[in-house]
């Protein structure tokens, strides 16, 4: 039987708190489905599956800088930390991805997205 996310997440942070600060074994945080957007006006489209994969996106490669990314750094953070839910991490996200333009790939049709 399958667990709910917040119970796995749950688990996990749990499991990372107690772990040996010998190991080194990583764990990725489940943030329930991934998220597809549309990242550029080509209409390519990045999947983001992970916190770990958002939180690199948001310090690395993101197209703007503004308080709904830092927000949603600090919102990814916190519950990478097992101190702030995944769902506010996941809405911040959310609202830093509208924010840079970009715009959710199941919203787009794909003759828009080839005549952009």
């Amino acid at each position: 039987m399958k667990l709910p996310a917040f119970i796995r997440t749950a688990a996990a942070c749990q499991a990372a708190r107690f772990s040996s600060s010998e190991r080194t074994d990583l764990i990725e945080i489940h943030w329930g489905e991934p998220l597809s957007f549309v990242v550029s006006p080509e209409g390519d489209v990045q999947k983001f599956t992970t916190i770990e994969q958002a939180r690199y996106w948001l310090r690395r490669r993101w197209p703007v800088e503004n308080d709904a990314r830092r927000r949603a750094i600090h919102h990814l953070e916190a519950a990478m930390d097992c101190v702030g839910s995944v769902g506010s991490a996941r809405r911040s996200f959310i609202a830093a991805a509208r924010s840079a333009g970009f715009v959710a790939e199941d919203l787009m049709s794909q003759e828009h997205r080839t005549l952009v």
